[in-house]
């Protein structure tokens, strides 16, 4: 190759020493010594520059009106533009560079080692470019296996999103709770838009994977809808059932039947319990409004129940003064006379009405312990009257006697005998018995 040509001549920007612009991919190569330089070319008379490649002086080509100093370290310029291409490509393969890039750029290098149009030891560049060569292809044969790697772990990550979404769509409608369940559908979608961007499975697979994701999305729409709309229906029928409760609820909120109404609000209120929820809001809305007519209800009895409730406080006071009238008669000695005392009383006690429930107990109590010590008098003297029982008594009274006689000399003779066992029995026994005559001889006074 010869550079002969007026315009083959370098530019002022291609002259020795002259800065070179900087490439985006190599830096500018640094000039080499003269000295290497003239190891591996040389310069004719006639101005032509040569390289020696494997014992052989190739031209180059020509440097016209320079020194043959310059015309070596102009070409030896063009070999360390080439090597600096060379040592990048070589740094770039050791840190993992794409392959296919790095061969664009190397096949590049290979042209200009091809054309010889620069001075230094060429053979030894050939050498690396070789040996670049191989790196490359073994870099792309490692870029093969990580993409294919790539892909395994893309197909086996977008298999687990399939299974993550046919998993929430083979839920139990009746058990799935909807709002995260569709939060995590969305996220499980955008997950599969984000894989499918990043890397592209082959076509068959990711066909076959989004025909399964696609699936289980319908089939979870599909069941959604279904779902809510049985839930519609079911709410328009508690709001049915519940709003025929309110309507009862209300017809019956202005009666002043207490008891009887009382009942039926109960049996509403166990109806209520019963009957089917509706949704939140509308169920909280009718109970609010079932609340309001037992309400209505509740707090009239409450009113006249505090009105009855004064009125039974007053007629409390009365039977109060009553119970003192009674008491008066206490203790009975004349049934008769008590009977006449009592009577005016008892009906002045009807005649008062009711008492407060809580005091109820306590003044009937009371009034019957007047009542009982009345009947208990008529008894205890009808049976002092009683020829019968008086009979019974005084027998009775000369057994009690015949007994008691028996027990003092039998006490004697304990005492006389120092049998103080026998003595403490003795007393006891006789204790008993003249007890048992005191009673017998009042019941015949």
């Amino acid at each position: 190759m010869t550079e002969q040509k007026s315009d083959d001549k370098p530019t002022p920007a291609n002259l020795p020493g002259a800065p070179v612009a900087p490439k985006p991919v190599a830096a500018p190569a640094a000039p080499r010594s003269l000295e290497e330089a003239k190891r591996h070319g040389t310069v004719g008379e006639d101005g032509h520059v040569y390289v020696t490649y494997h014992g052989e002086q190739l031209s180059v080509g020509a440097f016209p009106d320079a020194t043959a100093d310059e015309a070596l370290t102009y070409f030896a310029r063009k070999f360390s533009e080439v090597e600096t291409q060379i040592s990048l490509l070589e740094n770039r393969i050791s840190q993992g560079a794409n392959a296919e890039a790095a061969r664009k750029n190397l096949e590049h290098a290979k042209e200009q080692l091809q054309a010889r149009a620069m001075v230094g030891d060429i053979a030894d560049l050939e050498r690396r470019v070789q040996e670049l060569d191989d790196k490359i292809a073994r870099r792309a044969e490692d870029q093969k296996a990580e993409a294919e790697e790539a892909k395994q772990r893309a197909a086996a990550e977008r298999e687990a999103v399939v299974k993550a979404a046919e998993e929430v769509a083979a839920q139990d409608p009746a058990k799935t709770h909807w709002k995260n369940s569709s939060a995590r559908m969305a996220d499980l979608f955008d997950t599969w838009k984000l894989a499918q961007k990043q890397t592209r499975l082959p076509k068959q697979v990711e066909d076959d994977l989004w025909k399964r994701f696609r699936n289980a999305r319908t089939n979870f729409d599909k069941n959604r809808r279904a779902y809510f709309s049985q839930l519609d229906q079911d709410n328009a029928k508690a709001k049915k059932v519940k709003e025929e409760l309110i309507a009862e609820a209300e017809a019956l909120s202005h009666s002043t039947e207490w008891g009887p109404t009382s009942g039926k609000y109960r049996d509403l209120m166990d109806r209520w319990k019963q009957a089917p929820r509706a949704s939140r809001k509308e169920d909280d809305a009718l109970w609010a409004r079932f609340r309001q007519a037992q309400d209505v209800f509740f707090d009239a009895r409450a009113a006249a129940n505090q009105e009855t409730e004064q009125q039974f406080q007053e007629n409390l006071k009365v039977k109060e003064a009553l119970l003192e009238r009674a008491r008066a008669i206490l203790p009975v000695t004349k049934p008769e006379v008590a009977k006449s005392q009592l009577a005016p009383i008892l009906d002045e006690w009807d005649q008062a009405g009711m008492v407060p429930r809580a005091d109820l107990r306590r003044v009937e109590n009371e009034l019957k312990k007047v009542q009982q010590a009345i009947a208990d008098a008529e008894q205890a003297e009808w049976e002092r009257s009683n020829p019968e029982t008086q009979a019974r008594a005084s027998s009775m009274e000369i057994q009690l006697r015949e007994a008691i006689a028996g027990l003092e000399a039998d006490l004697s003779k304990a005492e006389a005998a120092g049998d103080e066992k026998t003595a403490a029995k003795t007393r006891e026994a006789l204790e008993a018995r003249r007890q048992w005559l005191d009673q017998v001889s009042s019941a015949t006074d």
